[in-house]
Formats: structure tokens, C-alpha cells, sequence
């Protein structure tokens, strides 16, 4: 965590007395960061956003990508206690997994509504599928890039088949693996594509077979998990 120790350091020297919080969220900060291409998500609250700001964060926020990882989520003070509602999934993984890196904790009297939680799991769950069908329509005929296509999603469906775990009241697991298993036996749907995409993505040995039998299983597994959503309308 070295890198984030330094992170924070260039964020109190960019932003001085305007950084309010720098917080750590989702799996890096529940303990289960075993993944090596798993994100390091971090949310970082400044006084307010102007271009001043945009433009004194960016050699940091350059430099953060360089290393591979996402941007931070830049917000300001104002935008974190207004944003529960438009963006409830990012939210829910706040309110559940966090390590304050620097200031104060912003995100401890948030409130995460639900109903909102559901309407956007579904939302990012259908455009994601879409993008999927689309994408994998330009490549069908190239076997090695239908699978690198499926490969580089499943990390992403995982973590929303996670909140539609949520979503429907459950414990869910934040392990990948684990919440895999989870969804099979809510969905009573076979799992064994995402088992599958997961191994070749941690390098494990084995044949994942026809890529475009894979890709046909993958899709059938994600439509159920969305159908699963949408069902859960009016029981929330």
C-alpha cells in the first residue's frame, strides 16, 4: 500500500488546506484485495470543484493512471452528502468498505436509499449487457478476442451480481468466487462461465473450450441475473 501512502501525500500538497477526505473503498479496503488486477478505488473530497481544482489534481490523478489504476472519484464536500441517490451502487460499497487515508470520515452519514440501489443495478446491468452483445457481434469470427472480450468483463458482472445479491436482501460475500457460488444458488442458474472466465483471468491451467460456446453461456448467465433483478421490483 505503499503507492497509497503516496497518493494521499500528493493530494494534501496539491489541494493544501481545500482536501477535506481521501478514502479507500470496496474490496482493497474489506480485506479481500487478493486480486492483482483488482482496483484500487479511491474517493477524495475537496471544499469545492472549480477549475482551479481540476487543474492543480491533474499531474496527480496523471500520475495515479500511470500506475495502473483507476482515477479517483473527485468530488467536493456538497456532491458526496447529494449523490446517494444517483449513484447508490458506488455509495453502498462506501457505506460498507472503507479506510479514511486522510481527514474525516464524509461518508459516514450518507444514506443509501434502496430503491435507488436496485433501479441502478438493473440499469448498469442491461447497458453492460448490451455493450457485451455489442462488442461480441464485432468479434464472433476471432475466437481469441471473444475471449479476451468475456475475460476482461467478468470482474465488473461479478461485482454487480454482488449488489443484485444486496439488492434482493442477502448477505453477499465480496470475494468473486464466493458470490459466484451465491448467485447460482439464488438464481438456481449453472455459474460455471463465470468459474471459467475467472480462472483464465488469474492465470489458472485449464481448457475453457469453444470461446464462442463460452461467450453463449456467459450471455445466458448474465440475462438471468438481470431477469433476477428485475423481479425484485415492488418487494423492495
Amino acid at each position: 500500500m505503499d503507492q497509497l501512502t503516496e497518493l494521499v501525500k500528493k493530494l494534501e500538497s496539491a489541494f493544501s488546506g481545500r482536501l477535506v477526505s481521501v478514502v479507500l473503498y470496496g474490496s482493497a479496503a474489506s480485506g479481500t484485495h487478493h486480486d492483482k488486477l483488482a482496483d484500487l478505488n479511491v474517493l477524495c473530497v475537496v471544499k469545492e470543484i472549480t477549475p482551479k481544482e481540476l487543474a492543480d489534481g491533474e499531474p496527480v490523478l496523471k500520475w495515479w493512471r500511470e500506475k495502473g489504476h483507476p482515477s479517483p472519484l473527485l468530488m467536493s464536500e456538497e456532491e458526496v452528502h447529494n449523490s446517494a441517490d444517483s449513484f447508490p451502487i458506488e455509495f453502498r460499497d462506501m457505506k460498507e468498505h472503507r479506510k479514511v487515508l486522510s481527514g474525516v470520515d464524509v461518508i459516514a452519514d450518507v444514506h443509501v436509499d434502496t430503491k435507488y440501489h436496485r433501479v441502478q443495478v438493473e440499469h448498469e446491468l442491461r447497458a453492460k449487457l448490451f455493450r457485451l452483445r455489442q462488442q461480441g457481434a464485432q468479434v464472433l469470427s476471432d475466437p481469441q478476442k471473444l475471449l479476451s472480450l468475456c475475460v476482461d468483463s467478468v470482474a465488473t458482472f461479478c461485482v454487480l451480481g454482488r449488489h443484485a445479491l444486496l439488492a434482493a436482501g442477502l448477505e453477499a460475500k465480496h470475494d468473486r468466487r464466493a458470490v459466484v457460488r451465491q448467485l447460482a444458488l439464488a438464481l438456481k442458474l449453472d455459474m460455471s462461465p463465470f468459474e471459467t472466465l475467472l480462472d483464465i483471468r488469474e492465470d489458472k491451467p485449464g481448457d475453457p473450450g469453444d470461446p464462442g460456446e463460452l461467450f453463449a453461456r456467459y450471455l445466458q448467465c448474465i440475462r438471468g441475473l438481470v431477469e433476477f433483478v428485475d423481479r425484485l421490483e415492488g418487494q423492495i
